[in-house]
């Protein structure tokens, strides 16, 4: 009887050792409990301080946090949807599955081929994370990714996410940047002004005084207004230049040397409080007739900027309509009497 106790015992002993090994070394298991070279995610993204991306084409691009915005490779601002979408992978993507032996030979000849090198970096300039991202499974709801000193590829996806998150690093030249070329808080601007070359009257130059505003007109000869200005009106005018983005960059425009030659809608310049100057001209985008080729004169929904950085872009209307004002529109009602 003992001896049946004993067996019956190390049979209950090996079998919770079997079911603690193979728990530890589940492919979905936490994190906790993945091999190194089966961990992708970073877990604190705020470590995360530089990304590097390299491409099989030679391309490279970096990632590189400077306050609240992340700088283009030392440059520019990036794109801020670019920035998070990259930073999401990052930090949560998870393994899917290890892909079977038979498609080993397939999966290492595309990242040889089309693999895209990803290194991550804190503050110290220590490596957290490096891999090469290669192409994506077969039910397109995964992708193949290897970590730096591995020959096993994995499988990995975002949980509760379809689709593959490749595309997110293949972004090229202009589509890293960002697109709002007007991004200030209100305490973040000194002076903007506003010329209507077409509407003479309605343009304005303002300038910050102490604790208020002084709006005057554009042009010498206009006619100014002398009523007091409402520094609720100035500021409610301000705070519509954050985050002001265009459509898109069009660089590579056939036209835009020829439009340059033509008056602009409006010329906006915007002096930040650090002495930085942005300035805009802002030209109607009219739609081509798909029989004549000629420019219809409908309404504007559209306007190609031409901005001082040397970037020609395309915007909405209905984007930057509320910082087209005129300048009469930042004064006391007529009637209420001027106070000394």
């Amino acid at each position: 009887m003992k001896k049946n106790y004993l067996l019956l015992l190390i049979f209950l002993f090996l079998g919770a050792g079997t079911i603690w090994y193979l728990n530890s070394n589940d492919d979905k298991g936490s994190s906790n409990t993945l091999g190194w070279d089966r961990k992708f995610a970073v877990d604190d993204i705020n470590e995360v301080h530089k990304i590097f991306i390299a491409k099989r084409s030679g391309e490279t691009t970096t990632l590189e946090r400077n306050g609240k915005h992340w700088l283009l490779n030392g440059e520019g601002k990036a794109s801020k949807n670019a920035v998070e979408n990259i930073l999401e992978v990052i930090s949560d993507v998870t393994l899917k599955y290890v892909p079977p032996a038979a498609a080993l030979d397939n999966i290492v000849k595309e990242m040889a081929a089309r693999g895209i090198k990803v290194e991550v970096y804190n503050k110290k300039g220590d490596k957290l994370k490096v891999y090469y991202i290669g192409g994506v499974t077969i039910d397109v709801r995964g992708t193949y990714f290897i970590m730096e000193g591995s020959e096993q590829p994995m499988a990995v996806e975002i949980p509760q996410m379809e689709g593959q998150v490749r595309t997110r690093f293949e972004l090229t030249g202009d589509k890293w940047r960002d697109r709002a070329f007007f991004d200030y808080e209100p305490e973040e601007i000194e002076a903007v002004s506003i010329e209507y070359p077409k509407q003479r009257n309605k343009s304005f130059k303002l300038k910050r005084t102490g604790s208020g505003f002084d709006v005057q007109p554009f042009y010498d000869n206009q006619q100014q207004v002398n009523r007091k200005v409402e520094n609720g009106s100035v500021e409610g005018f301000l705070s519509g230049f954050d985050n002001l983005m265009a459509e898109s960059f069009s660089n590579d425009y056939s036209e835009k040397d020829s439009i340059r030659q033509t008056i602009p809608f409006s010329v906006i310049s915007v002096t930040s409080t650090d002495g930085q100057e942005k300035m805009v001209a802002f030209y109607p985008y009219y739609r081509k007739d798909s029989n004549t080729g000629e420019r219809k004169a409908d309404q504007v929904e559209r306007f190609f900027a031409d901005v001082n950085t040397g970037d020609w872009m395309l915007t909405q209307h209905r984007v930057f309509k509320d910082i087209f004002w005129a300048y009469d529109g930042f004064f006391e009602p007529k009637g209420v009497k001027v106070r000394d």
